[in-house]
């Protein structure tokens, strides 16, 4: 259900971000709009983003009993009702601040473009509130186990930004995405409601709570180590508005396709065992819960490495496919496919890393993601300083997957030593036989797509969905028949899924 909610957000995400493009290209005014994105973003990371994984549905998980669900509305109550005060108390400090926090941000502007980012934050900050009370209702859902509603949201957040766009863009210009924002966090409330049957919820201030005292205990070390990375994030985004005022773009619109099959596959699978593994973290059935995260370990592998070699191997036709129309261009193309593929590099680390950091969660243990997080960020800001002079924009980008491998190599060493690894999961003869697939396939996929690119070129947006869909085709089938014959039997679950669905 979270893999099917999550292909059409994904499906729409793509298609939000071809829409900004058509309508603003990688120009600065769309930099400038990225920027202002930023912030509700990382407010919502902080406050809440973090918590659902890490305290939220860990806490709302102990009271999910049929015997406890008035003490769940209880805390359900004054967790709304506290988020509430502190969001909207957020919103008003960083309305009057936003000039300062664009600087903060986008320091290497020049002063109209970060006048443009200060209005467009103005724009865009009551989304905090509303984004916020959707994720407290999504992590609450998780917890009961209904996945319906929360994983088909963040469609109906991306489809409001397209229609925004597609009303709006020439009348308001770059201010209608900003409206598509707040629309669209005010509909993800809305369309979550009706799942909260059962209870019953009203403006309930009990700072008393021992469920409200838990997740502040599990939450305060998440909450510190997100402070360090929210400012790793400030950080890459002034360094970036340093080296071009289209390099923020460039990087937004690759980050896109990354995110793609993280969404697809590493988010939906970690947020499917969370709360397996929350009721399996106990001494008595730790067996148990090696088995469920090397389930999902093994899963995300077979699924992530073959996305990572496609989306190499097609990076450039897939970008030229989805965003150059309009305002975007042949060389926007080009540098976009440049970040994509360094960002590649980092991907298979930050798919594994994701479970990883949620079994720790489901262990009630914060601290450790924390530390690793902080040291994480050390590794980014050394590679991004002594790159960022000779390779400028794409410096910041090997930055990044440096700090995603660094993160995964010191949490695979921290499980292995704290809770005796995952020896009889067949981790690293999956691993193995998913990279030979891969390999073999991505092969096959470039002798293809380099055939038909000397062919055809990317002139036409029908020659680009030719060659998009031909690699692709033969991408999927190469895999997915090389899987079978080397006996993944993740290949097989996921066959008998898609059946099912």
């Amino acid at each position: 259900m979270i893999f099917l909610g999550n292909v059409a957000s994904r499906l729409l995400g793509l298609a939000r971000e071809t829409t900004i493009t058509y309508y603003f290209g990688a120009t600065g005014l769309a930099s400038a709009y990225r920027v202002a994105d930023t912030v509700p973003r990382m407010v919502f990371d902080l406050l809440i983003g973090g918590m659902i994984s890490a305290a939220l549905v860990p806490v709302f998980s102990d009271y999910t009993a049929p015997e406890r669900r008035s003490e769940l509305n209880r805390l359900a109550r004054v967790v709304f009702s506290l988020t509430l005060v502190i969001l909207t108390a957020a919103i008003v400090i960083l309305e009057f601040f936003a000039p300062q926090v664009a600087w903060v941000l986008a320091g290497g502007f020049k002063s109209d473009l970060l006048d443009q980012v200060t209005s467009l934050l103005r724009l865009i900050l009551p989304a905090v509130a509303f984004l916020g009370l959707s994720g407290i209702t999504m992590g609450l859902l998780y917890a009961l186990q209904r996945f319906a509603y929360p994983a088909f949201v963040v469609a109906i957040y991306n489809a409001s930004i397209i229609v925004a766009a597609l009303i709006g863009a020439e009348r308001w210009g770059i201010a209608s995405l900003a409206v598509g924002v707040v629309l669209g966090a005010l509909l993800q409330v809305v369309l979550q409601a009706p799942a909260l049957r059962g209870l019953s919820l009203r403006f309930t201030l009990d700072l008393r709570h021992p469920g409200l005292r838990q997740i502040g205990v599990l939450y305060l070390p998440v909450v510190l180590g997100l402070v360090i990375s929210q400012a790793g994030i400030i950080l890459d985004r002034n360094l970036a508005s340093r080296t071009g005022e289209q390099s923020i773009s460039w990087m937004a619109n690759a980050t896109t396709l990354i995110q793609l099959p993280l969404g697809l596959v590493v988010t939906a699978i970690s947020m499917a065992v969370l709360p397996s593994l929350s009721r399996q973290s106990g001494p008595a059935h730790l067996a148990e819960f090696r088995r469920t995260l090397g389930s999902g370990l093994r899963m995300v592998l077979v699924l992530i490495l073959p996305a990572t070699l496609g989306l190499w191997v097609l990076a450039r036709p897939i970008i030229a496919l989805l965003f150059e129309h309009g305002q975007f261009t042949a060389a926007d193309t080009v540098q976009t496919s440049l970040a994509l593929q360094i960002y590649l590099l980092g991907l298979p680390c930050a798919a594994i890393d994701q479970p990883l950091i949620y079994a720790f969660y489901a262990q009630k243990d914060t601290r450790t993601p924390v530390i690793v997080g902080v040291m994480a960020i050390g590794v980014y800001l050394v590679v991004a300083l002594l790159l960022i002079q000779p390779l400028g924009m794409l410096g910041l980008v090997v930055a990044n997957s440096a700090q995603w491998a660094s993160h995964v190599l010191m949490m695979l060493w921290l499980f292995h030593t704290r809770l005796g690894g995952l020896r009889g999961e067949r981790l690293g003869i999956t691993t193995a036989k998913a990279l030979l697939a891969a390999g073999l396939m991505a092969a096959a996929t470039w002798a293809v797509t380099t055939w038909l690119l000397n062919r055809w070129g990317l002139e036409t947006n029908l020659a680009r969905l030719a060659i998009v869909g031909s690699g692709g085709f033969i991408g999927v089938i190469a895999y997915g028949g090389l899987a079978l014959a080397l006996g993944l039997g993740e290949v097989r679950q996921v066959v008998r899924l898609a059946r099912l669905c």
